[in-house]
């Protein structure tokens, strides 16, 4: 079978959780198959591999906005004359700048979440975002969620759309506890960690708040963030919540000073009011700490029992940090609890449930 994947994504960022989903689902193809990859090279991207992987690759030179109207028409030049079974874009816009109707194949889509039709007046392409989503949507022959409650979602929102075009495909996690004992930097104080964006819905703010409120009760304790740089906002926070010191950011760690980070940690914090899966639960989980998440979306689906919950309204999560603190002995039980159900999430279920889908969409 041959799949074609446009590679639009890999404009928008050069690391986070689409492309890992990518870069798994495409180098566990089976070895019969063949994925052709449409992407630009713009940036240093670690692109996904497989023996078979024809990539047709678009370099964009200045002035840009001339590359940018050869690029699409490069990109349509691609798609009329490759053979291909299963079109599956990488996200809800096409580098032909065309939309998801015009495949010559059956499409199939993958819907990360609900995020930008719930929280549209945070993000400045709010509106236009939710319109380009709704066409790529209607144009699917089939759709992957990535959760329970990322499916919900999309089928009170379009109720027209049928169980049996929808399925669910769980995410799951490259690291485990083996990669965490190399000689990657940590911080020296007992700290709880938080990974990812923090912008918004998740709700990082109220993170910072519940560790200001521990500092005065715990002066040993410190906040370890992995990310973008703080902004200036977030630096005045840590500075009048008299946090300066206490919170160290590592940036976009490498895979193993993520999973050392993770196993070292008191536990991974994830305050987000949204979110279409949360691989940093499960990659906590699979590399030996706690978690304590919000009772929101998709995070109880995640974890399944094996965490923490809070409820972010209610402004007790300092409490819930502090008890983790104070009991070793849960800590530790959430710790075997959550290596437990690290284990039923796996990228070999993911692919496999795909191919399902591609499989059913070509007969």
């Amino acid at each position: 079978m041959r799949i074609l994947y446009d590679g639009y994504v890999y404009q928008e960022q050069s690391a986070g959780g689409v492309n890992r989903y990518f870069a798994n689902l495409i180098k566990r193809l089976p070895g019969n198959f063949v994925p052709l990859l449409m992407t630009c090279q713009d940036r240093a991207l670690d692109h996904p591999a497989h023996a078979n992987l024809q990539a047709f690759k678009f370099k964009r030179w200045p002035p840009l906005r001339v590359s940018y109207w050869v690029e699409k028409y490069y990109f349509r030049r691609v798609e009329a004359a490759v053979n291909y079974d299963v079109a599956h874009p990488t996200y809800y816009s096409l580098l032909t700048q065309r939309e998801l109707a015009a495949y010559r194949r059956p499409v199939v889509l993958t819907v990360w979440d609900m995020i930008h039709e719930r929280f549209t007046k945070q993000f400045t392409d709010g509106v236009l975002v939710v319109e380009m989503k709704r066409k790529a949507i209607e144009a699917a022959h089939s759709i992957i969620c990535i959760s329970e409650n990322t499916k919900k979602d999309l089928l009170e929102r379009y109720p027209h759309l049928t169980e049996a075009c929808v399925r669910v495909t769980h995410l799951a996690s490259e690291l485990n506890e083996s990669m965490a004992y190399g000689p990657e930097l940590i911080p020296s104080r007992p700290y709880f960690l938080y990974v990812g964006a923090r912008g918004g819905y998740k709700n990082f703010s109220n993170l910072l708040a519940a560790v200001g409120k521990l500092a005065s009760v715990r002066r040993d304790l410190g906040l370890c963030v992995v990310g973008t740089p703080l902004s200036a906002a977030e630096q005045r926070d840590v500075a009048e919540m008299k946090l300066s010191g206490r919170v160290e950011h590592y940036g976009q760690a490498s895979d193993a000073q993520l999973a050392k980070l993770y196993r070292h940690s008191i536990a991974l914090v994830y305050p987000s009011l949204y979110e279409g899966f949360g691989i940093p639960l499960v990659e906590a989980m699979a590399c030996g700490t706690a978690v304590v998440a919000s009772n929101r979306a998709s995070l109880p689906e995640v974890l399944g029992g094996a965490g923490l919950l809070f409820n972010p309204a209610a402004n007790d999560l300092a409490d819930v940090l502090l008890s983790l603190v104070d009991d070793p002995a849960q800590r530790e039980r959430l710790v075997a609890l959550g290596r437990e159900r690290a284990r039923e999430f796996s990228w070999d279920q993911t692919v496999a449930q795909t191919l399902d889908v591609y499989r059913s969409v070509v007969d």
